[in-house]
């Protein structure tokens, strides 16, 4: 049986990405085959597909996209326990991607769907909440009574990021766009910084305990926020790293996600808690992926894109 797909057969730009008809896979041992309800965009896959991540996230052509997976288990393999057929599941996934109809996953990376949204918006969770759980938690150590900068809330981790120092108690102060500003707020930061007006560091009101850096910045920037984090204070950078001055006593980590099933399951509580709110900018058909690459890379992308095939 076949099934639709959107693969890359070689590097290059959005036009590379083709929707390829192939055989629909069977479950291995451990593993389930879930039906795709959606998979979301993640700018990084952007970064994968022109060819720029070979160096230290080599993948075999052709490859399928979508690191994000909403669905139901479909099949089940053998020797694969916790999973009945039809179950909501949501998960982060590693090779084979959920751009298609069917994905085959190890059922440890799989966790129950969240049951307060639609299975096609919970594809925004995994990448980005992830991310957004480790950086603020894990790494920025965010507690009650700090003053957080979260430099670029207005994308899909930046949501998340505010979303969850506030949660911890913090007072955030994020940038973002006029565009993002409106929904930055309602994610509940205390102050949006327009980025877009001046430089940032010159906009702060003070010094802050934590820097939360989600974009590229020029050595000039990152310098300068680097000098905004008080004594004893946090960097911690998903993309540029911010490497504040040796004697400033300030510790600094460049972070990648790693996949974590008991993360996703703590954000899918506080998805169904309400403390936390899926940003759904938009909904794409699997057969328009090549243009929400278009649109990334141009920049007219607000939060989370979900992918439905």
């Amino acid at each position: 049986m076949k099934m639709k797909t959107a693969r890359i057969h070689a590097f290059g730009d959005a036009s590379v990405i083709r929707y390829d008809d192939v055989p629909r896979p069977r479950p291995g041992a451990g593993e389930v085959l879930v039906r795709v309800a959606a998979t979301s965009f993640n700018p990084t896959e952007a970064a994968l597909r022109a060819g720029l991540l070979q160096a230290f996230l080599p993948v075999d052509l052709p490859y399928t996209l979508g690191w994000d997976v909403a669905g139901t288990v479909a099949e089940i393999g053998p020797g694969t326990e916790g999973f009945t057929v039809g179950d909501r599941v949501v998960g982060r996934l590693e090779g084979a991607g959920a751009a298609a109809e069917y994905v085959r996953a190890p059922g440890a990376l799989l966790v129950p769907a969240p049951a307060a949204v639609p299975l096609t918006h919970a594809a925004a969770l995994p990448v980005a909440g992830l991310t957004a759980w480790q950086a603020v938690f894990e790494h920025g150590k965010v507690a009650a009574g700090q003053r957080v900068l979260v430099n670029g809330a207005g994308g899909g981790v930046g949501g998340f990021v505010t979303q969850l120092a506030k949660y911890a108690g913090a007072e955030v102060i994020a940038t973002a766009s006029p565009r993002s500003a409106g929904a930055v707020r309602r994610h509940g930061a205390d102050q949006v910084i327009d980025y877009t007006a001046g430089p940032v560091a010159a906009a702060l009101d003070g010094p802050v305990d934590t820097l939360l850096n989600l974009v590229p910045l020029s050595p000039h920037d990152t310098v300068a926020l680097a000098s905004a984090v008080r004594p004893g204070g946090r960097i911690v950078s998903i993309a540029t790293p911010v490497e504040p001055p040796a004697d400033a006593g300030v510790r600094a980590t460049h972070m990648v996600a790693r996949n974590d099933a008991a993360d996703l399951a703590a954000l899918v509580e506080l998805v169904d808690a309400g403390k936390v709110a899926l940003d759904i900018s938009a909904s794409h058909s699997l057969a328009d992926l090549a243009n929400v690459h278009r649109l990334s890379e141009a920049g007219r992308i607000r939060g989370k894109v979900v992918i439905v095939p």
